[in-house]
C-alpha cells in the first residue's frame, strides 16, 4: 500500500473530533480509544474504507471487520433483530467489554462480513462514545498489524500503523489492554468465540434469565 502521511493529536485538542469525523467521512481510516484496546475504525458501508483496513493490518480478507456503535439505537441499522437472550446481555453489559454476533442487516457491505453475522460492540468510553455518536457506526478492529501486539498507547500505535492510517487520536495510556469477550448469539446457545473480561459463566447465567 501506498504510505499515508499520519497525523496524531490528543483527544483533548478541541479539534480532534470534528477532525476524527472529517478524515472517517473522506473515507479514510481513524485510530481512537476504547475501554479495552486503541481501535482502527472506518465507515462500515464505504468499500474502499473497509479495504484500506484490511491492507493497513495485513488482515485475512475473510476475517470480518466488528462494529462498534455509540448509543443501543444504532443497533437497529446494523441487524435484522436481536434475540431475546441477547437483549438479556445487552442489558446487563452494555456499554462494556463485551461484543455480541448477532443476524446481521443483509444490506451491509459483504467486504465488512461475509457471514450472518455481525459482530457489534458498546464501548464505555467517553471520546469513543462521543465520536460514534457524531459519526455512526464505525467498523472498528484492534490498531495492530495482524498477528502483533496490540498497542498499549498512541505511540504503540504509531509504530506499528505509521503510514498506513490517516490519523491517531491519542487517549493515554489504556489500563485494560484486553480485546473484549466475544459470544456468538447466533444460536439457541451462546457460543464463547474469544475469552474477555466478562466471563463466560456470567453469560451463561445471564442467558438462562439467572
Amino acid at each position: 500500500m501506498d504510505a499515508i502521511s499520519t497525523r496524531i493529536i490528543t483527544t483533548e485538542d478541541p479539534g480532534s473530533l470534528d477532525l476524527a469525523l472529517q478524515v472517517l467521512r473522506s473515507g479514510r481510516l481513524v485510530v481512537f480509544p476504547t475501554d479495552t484496546l486503541y481501535g482502527l475504525g472506518c465507515d462500515p458501508y464505504n468499500a474502499a474504507a473497509l479495504a484500506s483496513i484490511y491492507a493497513a493490518k495485513n488482515r485475512p480478507a475473510l476475517k470480518a471487520l466488528p462494529v462498534l456503535i455509540g448509543e443501543p439505537d444504532q443497533l437497529h441499522s446494523l441487524v435484522k433483530h436481536v434475540p431475546p437472550k441477547a437483549a438479556r446481555l445487552i442489558a446487563r453489559y452494555w456499554p462494556g467489554p463485551l461484543t455480541l454476533v448477532l443476524p446481521k442487516n443483509p444490506l451491509l457491505p459483504q467486504e465488512l462480513t461475509p457471514y450472518p453475522g455481525l459482530a457489534v460492540r458498546l464501548p464505555d468510553q467517553p471520546f469513543a462514545r462521543a465520536l460514534l455518536r457524531a459519526a455512526g457506526p464505525l467498523a472498528v478492529t484492534s490498531a495492530n498489524i495482524s498477528d502483533r501486539e496490540n498497542p498499549q498507547d498512541a505511540q504503540e500505535v504509531r509504530a506499528q500503523l505509521e503510514g498506513r492510517v490517516d490519523l491517531i487520536l491519542d487517549g493515554g495510556r489504556l489500563r485494560g489492554g484486553t480485546g473484549s469477550t466475544i459470544i456468538d448469539c447466533l444460536g439457541s446457545q451462546p457460543k464463547l468465540l474469544r475469552e474477555g473480561p466478562v466471563p463466560f459463566e456470567e453469560i451463561l447465567d445471564c442467558w438462562s434469565g439467572a
